[in-house]
């Protein structure tokens, strides 16, 4: 199987610009073309599987970025994924590697356990303490990877430690059809106002947005690295938890299964491949937030009440001086599931939005799941090439549909402001007066 996938494979280097590992670290061996000559020659029995040659596919981000570039179609992305169970071998990782991944594994994709653990650091975050340690020389002393961790920690609201939200939110004005959410383990105690505002978007557009209660992971934190089993564990949760709420007290069923962040709709679209013929049905009806509310267009009472942002310094924006926005493409949004006209459309229904595009658009930022935690010195090399990328746009903020990405530039560009494309959209009808 393997053979016959990566026999297309010409060697022709257009997959190397586009490769974010492959940038920082610039070695054959780190790249697309480098891995897939070291999966034959492993194929072969020319090369062992062994901790050195496993290193130059942990370096990989799994963005996709080759897949979109290739000219001859090589499905990188189907290699990659069939190698990440192999690399979980004990033997190929050091038992200090091995247990940082099984902490990362029974902590993030559960969001009870999240809030435990943070409600303890929300005094910590955003306080003096954590600027002048961020300041001083002390955080390195941690370990490259416990460093990583706090960089990343962002100020913690009171309101990702909600966790009831009422069944269904129900839809203003007009109904347009009922649809189901799901909320992200990392997003929904990290950012929960992406949520917050993906709701009100939804039900001011027409919609009935169904939330089931207690939502975990829909695996792709442990998806993107080959942790097969938990990753199943987690999909049949999901699509229990959703199968549980499925028809409203008429019977209407879901018109679609929306989610807000972009690595939980790639995963949430191959529960076909990780589940089978049970997880087939489930995918069919998700969708991306964007690609929803593109097809189906925006209400006229919403679009109409879309007023101008204001920038920055607190003057609205104009037709003369028009608000710069940056538009951050999450890998597994533009190269996973080809989403990219979608979010561009509808911020440009804000008046008075001038989009961005940044130079090197289909580059990773570094964040890709968990890598910017256990990759951080390649992850931060990237994150600071995209933080710089997304600069001489000249934006004033940034636009991105996944939380990962989110933390991730936040970190790297404290100078720009951050945003989800549904979070601008619901900006904007709020400041209609």
């Amino acid at each position: 199987m393997v053979s016959g996938t990566t026999d297309p494979c010409v060697h022709c280097g257009f997959c190397l610009p586009t490769c974010a590992s492959y940038r920082v670290l610039g070695t054959e061996m780190d790249s697309p073309r480098g891995r897939i000559h070291a999966l034959k020659a492993i194929e072969r029995g020319e090369l062992e599987l062994d901790a050195t040659s496993a290193k130059h596919f942990d370096t990989c981000l799994g963005c996709f970025a080759c897949v979109s570039a290739c000219p001859s179609g090589v499905r990188y992305d189907e290699l990659i994924e069939a190698m990440r169970p192999r690399l979980n071998a004990a033997e190929l990782r050091t038992p200090l590697q091995q247990a940082f991944r099984r902490l990362l594994f029974n902590l993030l994709p559960y969001p009870q356990r999240l809030r435990q653990v943070l409600r303890l650091l929300r005094p910590y975050s955003g306080s003096g303490l954590q600027r002048w340690l961020r300041r001083s020389q002390l955080l390195p002393l941690l370990g490259p990877q416990l460093e990583a961790m706090e960089r990343l920690l962002p100020d913690l609201p009171q309101e990702g430690f909600k966790e009831d939200w009422p069944l269904v939110v129900p839809a203003i004005g007009p109904k347009r059809g009922r649809v189901g959410l799901v909320l992200g383990c990392v997003q929904q105690v990290f950012d929960p106002e992406v949520n917050a505002a993906t709701v009100r978007v939804l039900t001011r557009n027409g919609f009935d947005v169904v939330i089931p209660p207690n939502q975990g992971c829909c695996g792709a934190a442990t998806h993107h690295q080959g942790e097969l089993e938990q990753t199943r564990s987690h999909a049949r949760a999901l699509i229990c938890a959703f199968e549980a709420v499925k028809n409203g007290p008429e019977g209407e069923p879901y018109q679609a299964i929306l989610v807000a962040a972009s690595g939980c709709g790639h995963t949430l679209k191959h529960y076909g491949t990780i589940l089978g013929e049970e997880g087939e049905s489930f995918s069919a009806q998700v969708e991306d937030v964007h690609e929803f509310l593109s097809a189906a267009g925006l209400a006229e009472t919403f679009a109409a009440a879309l007023h101008p942002l204001q920038h920055p310094s607190g003057e609205t924006a104009s037709a003369d001086k028009p608000l710069a926005v940056a538009v951050h493409d999450a890998c597994h949004m533009l190269h996973g599931q080809g989403i990219s006209a979608e979010p561009r459309q509808l911020l440009q229904a804000i008046p008075h939005v001038q989009l961005k595009n940044p130079a090197d658009i289909g580059v990773c930022c570094g964040s890709a799941g968990i890598y910017n935690l256990v990759q951080p010195q390649e992850a931060a090399a990237l994150g600071a090439m995209k933080a710089e990328d997304l600069r001489q746009t000249g934006a004033e903020i940034a636009a991105s549909a996944n939380i990962g990405c989110s933390l991730q530039l936040r970190r790297h560009a404290p100078d720009l402001e951050v945003l989800h494309p549904m979070q601008l959209l619901d900006r904007s009808f709020k400041e209609a007066g």
